[in-house]
């Protein structure tokens, strides 16, 4: 039992598949912060409307700098979130590439035990054997079809009329004379009915 609960378990989760995580992760916090960004620039933008409505023309000069600041910021931010994206996808794409590669590397091993088992000598042989087969193959349908000689189709109808001759040959006529009449049978005697028999 102690066994059973003292195994680690090994996880799947590999070092790749952090730091997308921790990408994402980061990506995410900074879209949290443009929206903040956004709607501060929204506030500010109306104070500074305000601000000039009762001429304190300074402040609103003021404000508006800090907004141009925060809007530098945000584009900074729009690039950095463009960088994050653009690594979790490369990231993600070099593991589809190392999959394919292990792949590969699977196969050429499949393939290499493969050709230790077939030899190039061996497929050589089997190829030899194979046409060897089909050659015999084709004279005996060549044979079959009627493609023969002259002197094939003699010596065929020879050996056919031998054949036909041997199974026509007659049994031997009997050298002795038939006999001219049959003996008739013996008459068999007259026996007492079973009626009688009994009444007697």
């Amino acid at each position: 039992m102690g066994n059973l609960f003292g195994r680690k378990r090994r996880s799947r989760v590999t070092e790749q598949d952090k730091a997308v995580l921790q990408l994402k992760q980061q990506r995410d916090k900074l879209r949290q912060y443009q929206k903040r960004i956004s709607l501060n620039l929204e506030r500010e933008r109306a104070l500074a409307r305000e601000l000039l409505r009762d001429g304190k023309k300074e402040k609103a000069m003021l404000l508006l700098k800090k907004k141009r600041y925060q809007e530098q910021l945000l584009d900074k931010t729009e690039n950095q979130i463009s960088n994050l994206e653009r690594m979790v996808q490369d990231i993600e794409f070099t593991q589809i590439e190392m999959k394919v590669i292990e792949g590969l590397k699977i196969g050429n091993e499949c393939l290499n035990k493969m050709h230790q088992v077939m030899s190039i000598e061996e497929v050589e042989r089997i190829i030899g054997e194979t046409q060897d087969a089909v050659e015999y193959q084709r004279q005996i349908d060549e044979l079959l079809a009627g493609s023969l000689t002259e002197e094939d189709e003699d010596a065929i109808l020879e050996e056919l009329d031998a054949i036909t001759q041997e199974q026509m040959e007659l049994p031997e006529v009997p050298s002795e004379p038939l006999p001219e009449k049959t003996p008739e049978a013996s008459p068999v005697k007259n026996r007492p009915k079973p009626e009688l028999v009994a009444a007697s």
